[in-house]
């Protein structure tokens, strides 16, 4: 059977879908053929009603399969209304959004099948019996509706990692994406996460697999990795088989929480490659032995999801139990090592006010990553973090329905005066962050800010289309005098220290 995957990323930064890429190889593997489209405007044009009809009818696939997050569901429902009329495949999704959604989903009308949560096996066995034409009725994560009643499969056991083949990096068009990111090219190491962030799914996903398997955390083996054997053959894999490759980014939840893990990858990798590359870490699982192994590997960025300069929001907002200090040490730890620090931030959280933002902003000049980058808060249906944002009556639904993204607007609703600040600080968030630091530059983004602050709506909307042409002229005014400044670098979330993008020139 052919079976042709749909992933829309639109208004959003290319992706690489690692769950789609598992599925394809092992599809291949038991003799089944396999299409796959990315819907991207930063990888080609997005397709119209016509083209897109005329992409997917012409490769005539037996199974159409979209793979979605939330924030894609609204284009998702559009491009299946495009298509359901002109082929008679049945359409199957998954993807995170499907967790918390299926009925909703099934509901539409649209899709024929939903898949929960991690399904490698369970697609290749649902593909094999339609192949068969057998029935699917009984295979592991599969809802689906039964006289007009939507019928949950339990989840089967999670997907065995050391087990699964090489990523189909040919159906995905691989070289195209590599040239679309610059040459960043994107890993996974391991699957899962110890933590139980409200705002993030792993905690949905957790309670699912406890209930449906009837164990606990630590008999489901949530947190996997791939052996360090398969990470260093993928690596070899990458390096002789595409081109332009400038770096590797792990995209792990958290790639330093087995120390000893990293001390060995880091080994292993130094022997085959020095491409510098990046991975994501937790201040609780980062020291400067942890520094020294990735330093001597040559790891370029570490990267630290903060969320919140505010320990009261973290707290009882966020359920993240860490402290201002300990994000500062191992921020300063990486810098330490050589290494360049990366931050996550969130502003927009419910509950949040006008305190508790500038309490981030004060962080970030505390601690001077090397860069950092911001959103606004996001409430994935079925996380305790939307829980808490209905229960406060922040959500503005018809706003979180057609958001695409998190950089360029918050779906809560604050009132007038502190939407109004999250709008400001969200658009030049690395002018309040240069104000409330020690760098050289502060009491000139002082008075910038300050400015900023007192526009009212009027004045603001005059001010704000030319703020980044005005950041870049003042940040090129500034290297030319050698100040030390954050600045937008490289997407329009991101604050870099010019430090870091002057030696990389």
């Amino acid at each position: 059977m052919k079976v042709l995957f749909i992933y829309p990323s639109t208004d959003s930064q290319v992706g690489f879908n690692y769950g789609v890429a598992h599925m394809a190889a092992l599809l291949k593997r038991a003799g089944h053929t396999v299409g796959f489209r990315q819907l991207c405007e930063e990888v080609e044009p997005l397709p119209d009603q016509l083209q897109f009809v005329q992409r997917v009818t012409q490769e005539k696939p037996d199974i159409l399969a979209f793979s979605v997050v939330t924030n894609q569901w609204a284009y998702t429902q559009t491009l299946a209304q495009w298509v359901r009329p002109k082929l008679r495949a049945p359409f199957a999704i998954g993807g995170v959004h499907t967790l918390a959604n299926a009925e909703e989903i099934l509901r539409t009308g649209l899709f024929d099948y939903v898949f929960r949560g991690e399904c490698e096996d369970a697609f290749v066995e649902f593909v094999d019996k339609l192949a068969r034409n057998e029935s699917v009725e009984g295979v592991s994560n599969l809802v689906y509706l039964r006289n007009g009643r939507p019928q949950f499969n339990p989840v089967g056991p999670l997907p065995d990692l050391t087990r699964l083949p090489l990523k189909d990096y040919e159906s995905m068009d691989f070289q195209r994406l590599i040239d679309a990111k610059q040459g960043w090219v994107g890993l996974m190491a391991s699957r899962g996460c110890p933590f139980s962030c409200t705002y993030c799914f792993n905690h949905v996903m957790v309670e699912a697999y406890k209930k449906d398997l009837k164990c606990g955390f630590k008999d489901l083996h949530y947190i996997r990795r791939f052996t360090v054997g398969q990470m260093i053959e993928e690596i070899r894999y990458l390096l002789a088989n595409y081109r332009n490759i400038r770096m590797f980014i792990f995209d792990d939840d958290l790639f330093t929480f087995d120390k000893s893990y990293v001390r060995e990858f880091c080994e292993a990798y130094h022997k085959v490659t020095d491409m510098p590359f990046v991975v994501n870490a937790h201040v609780g699982f980062f020291d400067d032995e942890c520094a020294g192994y990735l330093a001597a590997a040559n790891c370029r960025i570490v990267k630290f999801g903060v969320e919140s300069g505010s320990p009261k929001i973290r707290r009882t907002i966020l359920n993240r139990h860490m402290s201002n200090e300990s994000i500062v040490e191992a921020i300063a730890a990486v810098e330490r090592h050589g290494m360049h620090s990366s931050v996550f931030i969130i502003i927009g959280f419910p509950h949040e006010g006008r305190e508790d933002v500038l309490d981030t902003v004060r962080l970030l000049g505390q601690a001077r990553p090397g860069r950092f980058r911001w959103t606004y808060f996001f409430p994935f249906p079925g996380t305790r973090a939307h829980e808490i944002s209905v229960e406060g009556g922040f959500i503005d639904t018809e706003k979180m329905e057609r958001l695409k993204n998190f950089t360029d607007e918050s779906c809560l609703e604050f009132g007038p005066e502190h939407n109004f600040l999250l709008r400001k600080i969200g658009f030049i968030m690395p002018w309040f962050v240069n104000a409330h630091s020690s760098l050289p530059t502060a009491e000139f983004y002082r008075n910038r800010v300050e400015e900023i602050l007192r526009m009212d709506e009027a004045g603001w909307e005059r001010a704000r289309p030319a703020l980044r042409e005005q950041d870049a002229l003042y940040s090129r005014r500034f290297c030319e005098q050698g100040l030390s400044h954050y600045a937008i670098k490289y997407n329009r979330f991101m604050g870099v220290i010019s430090d870091y993008f002057l030696n990389e020139r």
